[in-house]
């Protein structure tokens, strides 16, 4: 079997490689759950690829992503649930309906109006997927109530972004930034006098607090959370290496250095940064 620029390729190679008698013995025996944080991390090393602007990692993490897609579907099509077509077929359809202004006739014609077609969309789409369900005996108790579109399997920041936004869309919001900076010197009291009293759960309890009011102020910033930090990140893995990089280059060692001389370094860097602009 060759490689191709066809999908029916991809979906080829993952049949041949679920087969049971001739397939890959560690493909066969996978399921959804056990390929699931596979998911996920390619979903991640799209992204990393994109913050590096390397168009090469980019492209091949995006078919690492894609082979997870025709995994699970092939693992859905055996269970005679859907197919790979099948979900190809679900999102055109979705794309279409939610862009009227393109496919279809509507007076969306700025970036503002479309998000609230598309909004409007959703929102018709949920309530007809709630019918579908019920209609099906499904219990929906896990999705009840406004929130409940809000999936609770993604990253706990943007999680906290979506559950902020939906609550803002029925005026459950902070009117300005200012306000959010005085819940954020709040919540940083109560972590004190937690820390203070030495309660685990209230430490953990009140530290979730005030990455929430960090995550609102960015969003009023128009500031995403997950990005900001993500550049932090970032700046510190460039920072650390600093620190290595010299410690090395005079014949010290991590381990060896105290932390005043690291954090030396660290205050070198910064300094460099600055100087660069």
């Amino acid at each position: 079997m060759e490689a191709s620029t066809d999908i029916s390729r991809l979906i080829e190679i993952m049949k041949a490689l679920r087969e049971p008698e001739t397939g890959c013995p560690w493909d066969i025996v996978q399921t959804f759950e056990t390929i699931k944080p596979y998911t996920i991390e390619e979903a991640y090393e799209v992204a990393d690829a994109i913050e590096r602007n390397d168009m090469d990692d980019l492209c091949e993490e995006l078919g690492d992503l894609l082979l997870q897609v025709v995994f699970h579907s092939r693992i859905a099509e055996e269970m005679g649930a859907f197919s790979f077509g099948d979900v190809v077929h679900a999102v055109t359809s979705k794309m279409i309906r939610r862009h009227p202004h393109v496919f279809a006739v509507s007076d969306a014609d700025t970036p503002e109006s479309v998000k609230l077609q598309w909004d409007q969309i959703k929102a018709a789409e949920k309530r007809e997927r709630l019918e579908r369900r019920a209609s099906r005996g499904v219990s929906d108790d896990a999705k009840a109530g406004f929130l409940g579109s809000i999936q609770r399997s993604q990253p706990a920041l943007t999680e906290a972004l979506k559950l902020q936004e939906q609550a803002a869309r029925v005026g459950f919001d902070w009117s300005a930034a200012e306000p959010i900076l005085d819940k954020i010197e709040e919540e940083i009291g109560e972590l004190r006098q937690a820390l203070a009293e030495g309660r685990s759960e209230s430490i953990s309890d009140e530290l979730g607090d005030l990455i929430f009011a960090m995550v609102n102020i960015g969003r009023h910033v128009k500031v995403d959370a997950e990005n900001a930090l993500r550049g932090t990140n970032t700046k510190f893995r460039r920072r650390f290496r600093h620190i290595e990089t010299s410690l090395a280059a005079s014949g010290e060692t991590l381990e060896a250095a105290s932390l005043e001389r690291m954090e030396e370094l660290w205050q070198a860097a910064k300094a460099i940064e600055r100087q660069l602009g």
